[in-house]
């Protein structure tokens, strides 16, 4: 009954994408990953991360944005809400995510790619980048990862704020609609997301009861410095999961040549699919800036 509800719920948030979207599954030792591809067949490849919770579903406003100049690769984290099917190798370290990633990507024919992800999806992102680093100094750009966009991750420059862990906790004691409502209201201070999406990660949040994150420490960002790897940290100006400022601060001392900007108005679990428009419109003026060139207006954190 979960399982049916959430799949249909998938398949409301699956409607609102602008493309057409060809959807594969992609066969890893840690089982089959559910990937929605879409986008310029000829164009630059973009995986996209979704944040916890939410399924690779959520991102047809920013295909509306890029899919007519990249291939866009959106895919279902394994052991999260969403359509991949665990089997075989169990993901439970950090290191088991970036070689399960590794996997998608062969399955997928490509030997590189750039990444973004959202939220727990940032650091997802940001430990593959590190992971494909390999050793201090070993980094050889454009390597795997081509180029990085990270939007309001988290545990990855700063720790969560404690008022957002205590709203949180509900979602985890009570899953439900009701309490995914509730606190994507409070984030986003009354301007909740479109109520499929909070119908999607509610039901999502009772049909996978049982999966357990993999978390672990924050990537060491710093073993990127120096390597010429293209890096977009675009924060959400109204996020009430961390501190703006001191993500900021962070992603700056970690990675000094990095782009860090952020977009006013915009709250934390609405990046995905802002309304306005300008998460999409610095994230394709990052992705098609030269490397080392200018390619976001600054803004001010």
């Amino acid at each position: 009954m979960a399982a049916t509800a959430f799949h249909t719920a998938y398949e409301d948030v699956m409607a609102r994408w602008p493309v057409p979207v060809e959807r594969r599954e992609v066969v890893t030792e840690f089982g089959t990953t559910r990937v929605n591809v879409c986008g310029a067949a000829d164009g630059p490849p973009l995986v996209l991360l979704h944040g916890g919770g939410t399924t690779s579903a959520v991102w047809y406003a920013l295909a509306a944005a890029l899919a007519p100049t990249h291939r866009l690769y959106a895919v279902d984290q394994m052991g999260a809400p969403g359509l991949s099917v665990p089997g075989g190798r169990p993901v439970r370290r950090p290191v088991d995510l970036a070689d399960w990633l590794d996997g998608v990507l062969d399955g997928l024919g490509l030997a590189s790619a750039a990444l973004l992800g959202h939220s727990y999806g940032g650091w997802v992102a940001l430990g593959h980048a590190v992971h494909t680093a390999g050793p201090p100094g070993s980094f050889s750009a454009p390597g795997r990862v081509e180029r990085l966009v990270l939007l309001d991750p988290t545990q990855c420059f700063a720790g969560f704020r404690l008022s957002y862990l205590a709203r949180a906790l509900p979602l985890f004691l009570r899953p439900g609609e009701p309490s995914t409502r509730r606190l994507l209201a409070w984030e986003a201070h009354g301007e909740p997301p479109a109520p499929e999406l909070v119908r999607l990660m509610g039901r999502g949040a009772v049909a996978f009861r049982d999966a357990k994150v993999v978390t672990g420490r924050r990537p060491d960002a710093g073993r990127l410095r120096g390597t010429g790897l293209p890096v977009l940290v675009l924060l959400a100006g109204r996020s009430r999961a961390h501190d703006v400022r001191r993500v900021a601060a962070g992603a700056r001392r970690a990675l000094p040549d990095a782009v860090v900007t952020t977009v006013p108005g915009v709250s934390h679990h609405s990046m995905p699919d802002d309304p306005t428009g300008e998460v999409g419109r610095r994230v394709l003026s990052f992705l098609a800036a030269a490397p080392g060139a200018p390619a976001t207006p600054p803004a001010a954190p």
